[in-house]
């Protein structure tokens, strides 16, 4: 009995704990600072989007005309000023990964950060973690050739050393 009686005592301790830190991770709002195309910070809490996957910092890719740029910098920077237009950035966790949180995040007047960014080729969709959520509007962007799409370039998860499945 006394057993029994210990072990709801501290349930009723922890439990409630447990449940505050997940309520508290599972939304995150705040000003974004961008760390690169698919990965922000917002309070201290670094954030990478759902379901995508951005080119890499030091990643380059061809334009249209085989002209070499870095499509990782160029994609952060688009990231940057479509969250400057709209603040703050609220963020949905999903998951985590490594040291950090996995979102589908918006824009303050409702815009879906990581769709956008693949919509307009700064981003792809990642099947393996997205289910093809996303594969329509990459399809639209590699069809109008915006962004990455214009060019070549490697998928991210390969300049990362990464398995892409």
């Amino acid at each position: 009995m006394r057993t029994k009686m210990k072990t709801l005592a501290i349930a009723a301790i922890i439990l409630p704990l447990t449940i505050t830190a997940q309520a508290e991770a599972r939304d995150i709002t705040g000003r974004a600072s961008v760390i690169d195309g698919d990965t922000i910070e917002i309070q201290g809490k670094r954030i990478r989007f759902d379901g995508i996957d951005a080119p890499e910092a030091r990643q380059q890719c061809q334009d249209a005309t085989g002209k070499p740029y870095r499509c990782g910098r160029v994609s952060a920077e688009a990231l940057d000023a479509f969250l400057a237009k709209s603040r703050p950035t609220a963020c949905t966790v999903t998951g985590t990964s490594w040291d950090r949180y996995v979102a589908v995040c918006r824009r303050a007047d409702g815009t879906d950060v990581n769709r956008w960014m693949v919509s307009q080729g700064h981003a792809i969709d990642w099947p393996k973690y997205s289910k093809g959520r996303y594969a329509g509007d990459q399809a639209q962007a590699r069809s109008a050739k915006r962004g990455i799409w214009a060019g070549k370039f490697e998928w991210p998860c390969i300049v990362r050393g990464a398995k892409c499945e």
